[in-house]
């Protein structure tokens, strides 16, 4: 792989939210993973005729005390609307705008409740079920995962 889009692609990775990229070519793949530690992405590239076998993830159980920490509501007829994808959560069309739900409001399936930023393109997020919003679990312009709770309904 040239060298050239080999360094953009390491900008790119370290300008955006964006905490890993694999590219696979004809003469091999490229996997940058952005470092937890605030670093520079690291590359990883492997020849096209070699199969590396990817490393195993440990993702540690969640303790009794978290578990425990798990609000009642949680357990009752409470739904949370989950996110469709990585980006940045907005509560509302632009900075000065009202935002879209309020902790109480009535929603029905479909109604828009967010806004989710990934690569500069900006993505209503819909409810997927109707009912009252009653906790909305995320700050304007946090960072958010896929499948991240969003806000409850019940």
């Amino acid at each position: 792989m040239d060298l050239r889009k080999l360094k953009t692609l390491i900008d790119l990775v370290s300008d955006s939210n964006v905490s890993e990229l694999e590219i696979t070519e004809a003469e091999g793949k490229v996997r940058i993973v952005k470092g937890s530690h605030g670093g520079a992405p690291v590359p990883s590239y492997a020849p096209a005729h070699q199969n590396p076998a990817p490393a195993p993830l440990a993702v540690p159980a969640p303790s009794a005390a978290a578990l425990a920490d798990v609000p009642a509501a949680e357990t009752s007829d409470v739904h949370a609307v989950k996110s469709p994808m990585v980006g940045t959560f907005y509560r509302s069309s632009s900075p000065g705008a009202k935002p879209f739900v309020e902790v109480g409001d009535m929603v029905k399936a479909g109604d828009t409740i967010c806004i989710i930023e990934a690569m500069k393109i900006l993505n209503e997020i819909e409810a997927d079920k109707a009912g009252k919003v009653v906790q909305i679990m995320c700050e304007n312009g946090q960072a958010v995962e896929y499948g991240q709770a969003l806000l409850t309904v019940e």
